[in-house]
């Protein structure tokens, strides 16, 4: 029996229903998402997925007529706006009497603890205290109030003030004040005094912004043949191979078998590349002089760019390069070199616009269109989130001798990723922010991570600290209903699971056309070109690895860039790694799977055992009225069937999906598996420990091994009946199948139905505990294993 304490952990774990104050619709009826404004004729809902939050907002435009400084007769300004506690500079510019910064400042109603804004005009100094200029102080019960989608407020001139605020001083400042909402196309670039203890550049990264995927391609390089290849020494006849190189990603084609200066290989070489083709593909032909030597005979570089785009299976025109080799005999150092235009390679090359790059997981994949935009269908819907606040999340570091997280949010969707700002030093931070995406098939995943921003306050060596993730499948979720829920944040660690705290959200997924949605469920989940010329298994894992890093690498050049450890979390990058706790989550999941086809054999064995003869009797009456109308066996089945899922539909889900410890066996996880789990690759582990972990290893893989191999007996014997393997089994067995026919045939199939039902059916006083005349015929035959060593 569980203890207390046990049961409360496990309700910590689950899903959580909140009833969060959403903003109110706009009249206009338009959708305000992450990437800007969606026509109100292809959206249902407004910006009312999150709590509504107000803002000051100063936008500093620029300043004009700026005195200079007496000494050294330059000025160096800048901006600093002041509202209670709460402080914004902008950036200064060196001797520069009229300024342009275009900043926004952002103050939290919530946080304003003045009635007066002040807005101050300063002269950088390097040493000492900065010069004072002149401000502008607005009075806050005089600010307007704009919500959008009401028009951008104007900004205007003001002159400044001294100090006392009692004349006018020379220069003037352009600015606009307002009080708005998180909606506000502002929101996104403005500074917010959530930011208060970050400076500088460190603004830049607390943020929040809309990132894009770059555009991936798959680029196929057919190596067909080579003429007329020199080796350096003419004596000996090349064994020719090539070597292709895109970026970071190598591969090679096989050793032509013969030894020949005209090889051929008709090979296909496959990498990722992204738009805009920045890599070139450097091809070089090389000769196999020895296990350890190769012999470089030509090279060519070609930029993607001259590539033709195919988006089917059409044939491409293959085409004829000369490749460069350097002379030989020539100095290192020597630059010279030759083309010898008598040595050529014969390739097709194209860009394969049909296929969708895989980046994810298949079983968490977000995006199923294919890389060329003409092969496009139009979105069935609209995904709608509301990233609302976190609660209870744990310290992530140490500042100031105290532990604090920095809690910023990502959700990824197709090729658009989003992060919201990052809120300083808060254990239940609140966004409020809600984005938009538009969906071109139900049956994908949206996923969600929250991190703790390691860059700010000079420590950008560090890796932002995963604090949780959650995954929501759209199919799940019905249309045009707005879930909002709390959802556990669960970390798996070498110390066992942990709940870092919850992530509240609202969701809602509005579907633009049911008939096409509909549609789409008997369509191929991938692109037709992944069906017509499919990649091998090893193929796409090599393929899938390449295009996350690209990702990761395109990400992490954006500014404020999205960094790798975190493009990698969300994308599973190490899915794909050994876990024994995944391997036992696996195996109880096919257990789980067959215990309905378990449960359903038992109940047969107690109706044939008699164990309920009222039960046996009803199953005898349901079987005579099956075999004397054959016809109703077909609807008997689809209508039970229909009747059960009729039934359950009152006990559907009513949740989406999350995070399940128990499925993922979590809970009981052993310390040593999850310290093997996260074990680095290649192991950094003691040798003890390694050759422990092996012999673990060694003895479950042998369990498996075992239960494979009495399936692959089992199906060996089967193919025995008639392959003479065994002659007199397979005579008895084809002289039973001439009885059997010829017994069917004169016999009609009701009678042969009902004596089988009841020779099945049959008392237990009739039934022998001996197995069964088949079963020792079928046990007796041979199978393959005796032929192994």
């Amino acid at each position: 029996m569980s203890s207390p304490a046990a049961a409360n952990q496990k309700e910590e774990f689950k899903l959580k229903d909140t009833k969060p104050q959403l903003g109110e619709r706009w009249p206009h009826g338009g959708i305000r998402g992450g990437g800007g404004w969606i026509s109100s004729e292809r959206a249902t809902s407004t910006y009312d997925l999150v709590e509504q939050m107000f803002y000051l907002y100063v936008r500093v435009v620029k300043a004009k007529d700026l005195p200079t400084n007496p000494v050294t007769g330059t000025i160096d300004p800048y901006v600093e706006v002041k509202l209670g506690n709460y402080k914004g500079k902008t950036q200064h510019f060196e001797k520069k009497p009229n300024p342009e910064w275009h900043q926004v400042f952002a103050f939290s109603k919530d946080k304003i603890q003045s009635s007066v804004l002040e807005v101050f005009v300063r002269d950088r100094e390097m040493v000492g205290r900065d010069d004072y200029i002149g401000r502008v102080i607005f009075d806050m019960n005089e600010v307007p109030t704009r919500v959008p989608p009401d028009s951008p407020l104007a900004p205007q001139w003001y002159r400044l003030e001294d100090r006392k605020g009692e004349s006018k001083v020379r220069g003037e400042v352009m600015l606009a004040v307002w009080m708005g909402t998180q909606a506000d196309e502002a929101f996104p670039d403005a500074w917010h005094t959530d930011a208060s203890s970050v400076s500088g550049e460190g603004v830049y990264n607390i943020r929040s912004k809309v990132y894009v995927s770059p555009k991936l391609w798959y680029l196929r390089v057919n190596v067909i043949e080579a003429h007329d290849l020199e080796p350096q020494d003419k004596s000996q006849l090349p064994q020719a191979f090539v070597k292709a190189q895109v970026g970071n990603q190598i591969l090679k084609t096989k050793l032509c078998p013969q030894k020949t200066t005209n090889p051929m290989w008709n090979e296909d070489l496959v990498f990722v590349a992204a738009e805009p083709f920045e890599e070139k593909l450097y091809l070089t032909v090389e000769n196999k002089v020895t296990s350890a030597k190769d012999e470089v005979m030509g090279r060519i570089i070609l930029p993607l760019t001259i590539f033709e785009k195919r988006l089917d299976h059409r044939v491409v025109h293959s085409k004829w390069f000369n490749l460069e080799k350097f002379g030989f005999g020539v100095l290192e150092g020597d630059k010279r070199h030759e083309l010898k235009f008598s040595t050529r390679i014969h390739l097709r090359v194209c860009l394969e616009g049909g296929y969708h790059v895989l980046d994810e997981s298949t079983m968490y994949i977000s995006d199923q269109r294919p890389t060329a935009r003409q092969l496009w269908k139009n979105p069935i819907g609209i995904l709608e989130v509301g990233i609302l606040s976190a609660q209870g999340l744990q310290p992530m570091k140490t500042k100031d001798g105290k532990g604090t997280t920095d809690a910023y949010c990502v959700a990824k969707y197709g090729q658009k990723w989003v992060r919201t700002r990052t809120i300083i030093e808060s254990f239940s931070p609140k966004w409020n922010e809600q984005y938009t995406w538009e969906v071109y098939d139900p049956c994908t995943v949206i996923t969600l991570g929250v991190f703790d921003n390691s860059h700010l306050g000079g420590s950008g060596g560090k890796n932002d600290s995963r604090i949780g993730k959650v995954r929501i499948r759209l199919s799940t979720l019905e249309t045009d209903k707005i879930y909002t829920h709390s959802y556990p944040l669960l970390v798996l660690q070498p110390s066992g699971l942990k709940k870092m705290g919850e992530l509240q959200l609202a969701v809602r997924f509005t579907c633009l056309s049911l008939a096409h949605m509909i549609y789409l469920y008997w369509q191929p989940l991938l692109p037709k070109m992944h069906y017509l010329h499919p990649f091998t298994v090893n193929q796409l894992d090599s393929l899938r690895y390449q295009a996350m890093n690209i990702v990761a690498v395109r990400l992490g050049r954006a500014e404020p860039p999205l960094r790798k450890e975190v493009v990698e979390y969300m994308l599973d990058v190490d899915s794909h790694m050994w876990s024994m706790r995944r391997s036992k989550a696996n195996f109880f999941r096919i257990v789980s799977l067959f215990s309905g086809l378990i449960a359903m054999s038992k109940w047969l064995g107690e109706v044939c055992h008699w164990k309920n003869p009222v039960t046996t009797i009803l199953v005898h009456v349901l079987f005579f009225i099956l075999i004397c109308y054959p016809e109703l066996i077909l609807p008997t089945m689809f209508l039970y069937m229909f009747l059960i899922g009729i039934w359950n539909y009152r006990y559907r889900p009513r949740h989406p999906p999350h995070m399940d410890t128990k499925l993922s066996w979590a809970e009981v996880a052993h310390a040593d598996e999850l310290d093997e789990e996260f074990d680095t690759f290649p192991t950094s582990k003691a040798q003890d420990v390694v050759r422990m972990r092996y012999d673990r290893l060694r003895s479950v893989a042998g369990r498996i091994q075992t239960v494979v191999g009495d399936m692959a007996t089992q199906g060996e014997r089967f193919l025995a009946l008639l392959s003479w393997r065994d002659p007199r089994a397979t005579c008895l067995f084809v002289l039973f199948c001439l009885v059997a026919a010829v017994a069917l045939y004169v016999t009609p199939f009701k009678i042969m139905a009902l004596v089988a039902g009841l020779f099945w059916l049959r008392h237990p006083r009739f039934r022998s505990k001996q197995p069964s005349v088949p079963s020792n015929f079928f046990r007796r035959l041979p199978s393959r294993a005796d032929s192994m060593l």
